[in-house]
Formats: C-alpha cells, structure tokens, sequence
C-alpha cells in the first residue's frame, strides 16, 4: 500500500482524508493529531472557544464531508441538540451555530469517514495525541519524528506527507499582566477584571473577544419584543472598545445564491488570459475587467460610487466612504435591517454578491503579480473584498448593539498613524492617536491569523535540508525577464508549486504538501474559510492518487516486461 501521513485532523486534513478515500486503490493513512481530541480543529475545539463564540459560515457554504451540517444536525436527538445549545426550530442552512458545534460535526464526520475507509480496503490509523516534531525529506521518502503523548519519540517513513497542521496561535497569549495577543484559548480572558478593556480589530475575531469577556460579565437575553439585551452583573467600570483603523464594524450576513452563479465578464478564463498576456500589468488590467463586471451587474451602485473615475488606489476609499459618514453602530443596526428584510424576500444586493463571487477569481492572479502589483493590491484594492465576504452572523451584530445600548461597548477609529504603547504601563496598553492617549487595563490583539515566514516552519530538518524558502515574485523592472534569483524577490511564506510542493532541485522526494494557512497567506489572501479548506485538501488527495495510479501503472508495466 501506498503510505500517507497527514499532520493535523483539523478541516483541510478531514477533507483530503475524505477525498483520499475515494481512491479505488487502497491506501494506508496516518492521521496524527497534536490534541486529545481529533477532528476538532483549533478554531472548533472547546477549549480554544467560548460558546458564544459564532462560526461565520451558514450551513449550506459548509462542504459536507459525509453529510450537511444540516442533516447531520436534524439527526440529533432533542436532548443531544440541547447538550448542543441548539433549539430544533433554529435548524436551517442558512444558519450560523457556535463555533463549538462545527468541532463536533467534524469530529463525527470524521469517525465516519473511518467506517468508509473500511468498506473501501483502506487502512487509517488516526492517532491523538501524537505531535510532529520533524520531517526529513529522502531520495525515496519521507521521514517524521513523532513526539508522543508518554515523552516517547516514534520514526516514521511515508511516500506522501501532508502538512495541514491549520491555524497557528501561540502557547502563552498573556504576554504581561492585561495584554493578550489572542483572543484564543477564550478562558484566558476570563481572567479580565471589572476594568477598561481595548480589543484591536473589529473583525468576527474582535466580536469573539468582546462577546467572551462580555459573558464573563453578564450575559445576553432576549426582552419581550425579542430584542437583544445585555445585562451586566459588573460595576460601571466594565467597557469594552473595539479599534481599527476605519473604526468600522463588519456588516451583517447577506443573502445571495449558493453556488455562486457564473460571472458574465470576471471569468476565470478572462483572468487566466490576463495572467498569460499582460503579466507586467496584471493587476491594472485586473481591475479594468472588475470594474466592466461591476459595471454590468450593478449599473447604479457603480456610478452612485464614481466607478469609473476610481482607480486600484482609490476604488476602497469608495467602496467605504458612506459607512465612514456614520456612526458605526447606526450603521450597524440599518445594515442589519436590511440584511434581515432581505433574507426573509430572499432578495440579492447586485453589487455585493458581483464582489464576493469575484474575490474567489481574483486569487487566480495574485501569485501572479509582481512586486509592487502584490504590494499595491494588499495595501489598497484586498480590503474591499475582505469587507464584502468576512460578513458576520446577525446574532453577532445583535449582541453588539445591546452592549452598545447598554454603555459598555465604544468603537475607536486609530487613522494609520495610531502608536501602540504597552511597555510604559504596568497593566494593558495605551493607545496614541496624535495627541489623545487611550489607556485599557486590559488589551487583546484580536486582529486573526498573521501569514508567517517560511523560516517559521516547526520542522528543523527541513530548513537544514534547504527544501524550503521563502515565495518569491518577479520585480515590476525585470517582470518580462527570466525568472531567476536576481528577478525576483522575496515575499514571505514557502515557495510553492501548483499542486502546494516546496519547490527545490535536490534529489529528495517531491511528495510533501504544505496546505498550512499561515504559510499560503502572503500569496493567497484570502484562503482561510472551510471552503477553501476542501479545496486544499481535494488538490493535494487529488494530486496523491495521480501519482499512486502513476506508480500503479509503471508497476504493472514492469511485471508485463519481466513477464
């Protein structure tokens, strides 16, 4: 058998476990998970999350595994469902449930997909508990070092190894007394007294660090109109605020078609083109042809904006500058009126699904850009796709309008110049915006997943093999030349070909698979959901059995010569 080692049974290692086992050959899969509790994922687990906290995609974008999120929750018995904190009459796919419950539909599907191995003479072996600590790649495999759960050290070889070790936040995230550079694991805020408390980032993250600190110090209620309310069992002294640079709170959940309906103008195939024929201008031309499908699918949003007078530089400022008019929490609550009233019409705003179908397309041509097109895109023209798809559930955006009818929960806008002070304070941070200075006692950095280096890669082996590198794109100046070390420079992450291989020369085995999302950031900015999880983990799987059916195939021409 084949041999297959994947590193984390988070969602990207359940979903190319799944398509794994579609293989008609079988396959021998090694699933090592770093926790006692496999499938769960970190974004999922119970330990990581309060079970406030909300995931913020609606059953139906979820891709199932062996069954919908739905089905699966239908199937529950009444009692299990409360364990769950689910009523039945909330079931539904457009529905957003706590990020707790996703970690246990994962969980169950992946215990599922182990009674379809077995049907399918597949062997997996998932093992809790057990820590990649090092991966040595060989001529022929590749070897791991395991760190188990007893201090023993296990050796492994594969064919294939499969790093999908998810999200990476750090052990200790109160790093002096007050200040927190994650939100997760949610317990630790519980630690927050009755004090002034600044959460930077205005993201589902920030919702998650407010509302965990908020229910540590009250909880939310329906009243009798069944409206939101917040009731608070601290003193005056408990406030919360949230900061970003805009100062703006992410709008509510929007309701379009799932599957996205095609796009008449911003097609893959016209991107592609772009890719092939204008590469020293790819992301101008880009937006000339996101701007003719802007155009066509909302005419009158397009001109209500100046569309066609706006460039990459200035299409953002745009896109934000009527909220920007507003008081965010205003806003807020009319943004959630008309995302409800549209729900229940079932009516689509053109120009807002026009950009969240467009955003899966424009990853097409990032890895693509050149130096300063890359830059130009990530600091101007990425946060208005952001904005569009890192919508919230309604119940997010209810819970903070009641702290904010409440008087615990202020918005802060920082500008670009802000200065972040937590050196000169015993507790907290302070926070300086020209001359105001704002202290908090305490302080979370709850602005998510930062992409990271490829020299943060926790396996040694492969940075002293020098298989790994940091990606690299062509310099604007030299975008028509051969792309060599002089032409290109570095833009952070791993080097990556199309099926996500460090690329290398040395004669070592190719068949190691980086689908880890800190590292995929720099150049796919917009991977980290769960639907892109199942497209990662159906690449590689997809590219594991090209290659079984290859090496199946030259075996058997072997035989027939020997024969």
């Amino acid at each position: 058998m084949t041999s297959i080692a994947i590193i984390g049974s988070g969602p990207t290692g359940i979903y190319t476990l799944k398509s794994l086992m579609e293989s008609e050959t079988p396959l021998s899969v090694t699933v090592y998970e770093a926790t006692a509790d496999p499938g769960k994922g970190t974004p999922y687990h119970p330990r990581a999350n309060d079970r406030a906290m909300l995931a913020n995609i609606a059953s139906i974008e979820l891709p199932p595994v062996c069954e919908s999120l739905t089905r699966w929750l239908q199937r529950k018995s009444p009692a299990e469902l409360a364990m769950l904190g689910i009523p039945v009459e909330t079931i539904g796919e457009r529905e957003f449930y706590p990020r707790v419950v996703l970690g246990e539909y994962f969980e169950a599907q992946l215990k599922a997909l182990l009674a379809k191995a077995v049907t399918g003479g597949h062997v997996v072996d998932i093992k809790a508990s057990h820590r990649v600590v090092d991966i040595q790649l060989r001529e022929r495999d590749i070897h791991v070092d395991v760190a188990t759960a007893d201090g023993v050290t296990e050796h492994q070889a594969f064919d294939h190894v499969v790093m999908a070790t998810g999200h990476d936040w750090p052990k200790t995230t109160e790093t002096k007394p007050g200040f927190f550079i994650s939100p997760w694991p949610a317990k630790n805020l519980d630690t927050i007294g009755d004090v002034s408390v600044g959460v930077l980032g205005t993201s589902l993250s920030g919702i998650d660090a407010v509302v965990s600190a908020a229910t540590s110090h009250g909880s939310f209620l329906l009243d009798d109109a069944g409206m939101m309310q917040y009731h608070s069992a601290s003193g005056p002294s408990f406030h919360l605020t949230m900061m970003s640079r805009k100062g703006l709170l992410p709008e509510a959940d929007f309701y379009c078609p799932i599957p996205y309906e095609p796009l008449s103008i911003f097609t893959d195939a016209a991107v592609d083109s772009l890719v092939q024929t204008v590469p020293e201008k790819l992301l101008n031309e880009m937006f000339e042809l996101f701007r003719a499908q802007l155009f066509a699918s909302d005419p009158a949003y397009s001109e209500r904006i100046g569309l066609g007078m706006r460039t990459v530089e200035t299409v953002a400022d745009a896109y934000f500058a009527e909220r920007e008019t507003y008081d965010p929490f205003t806003w807020a609550a009319l943004n959630l009126g008309e995302a409800r009233a549209n729900k229940a019409t079932h009516t689509t705003v053109a120009w807002r699904y026009a950009i969240l179908s467009m955003h899966e397309t424009v990853l097409r041509a990032v890895p693509h850009f050149n130096d300063e097109d890359l830059k130009r895109f990530h600091k101007y023209f990425k946060t208005l796709f952001v904005d569009d798809y890192a919508t919230v559930p309604h119940q997010s955006i209810e819970r903070l309008l009641a702290l904010h009818r409440a008087g615990r929960l202020s918005v802060l806008k920082l500008g670009p110049d802000y200065k972040l002070d937590k050196d000169s304070v015993e507790k907290g941070a302070v926070i300086e915006i020209g001359d105001d200075r704002h202290a908090f006692t305490a302080f979370i950095d709850a602005t998510g997943q930062h992409a990271v280096s490829a020299w943060d890669i926790p396996f040694p082996s492969l940075i002293s093999q020098g298989v790994v590198r940091e990606a690299r794109t062509e310099k604007a100046s030299t975008a028509l030349a051969m792309a060599d070390d002089t032409a290109t420079v570095a833009t952070g992450g791993i080097d990556l070909d199309s099926q996500f291989r460090p690329k290398f020369e040395k004669p070592l085995s190719h068949n190691l698979y980086c689908v880890s999302i800190p590292f995929l950031l720099h150049k796919l900015p917009f991977v980290q959901g769960i639907t892109s999880a199942e497209e990662l983990g159906r690449l590689v799987a997809n590219a594991i059995l090209d290659d079984v059916a290859g090496n199946k195939f030259r075996l058997e021409v072997v035989r027939k010569v020997v024969a």
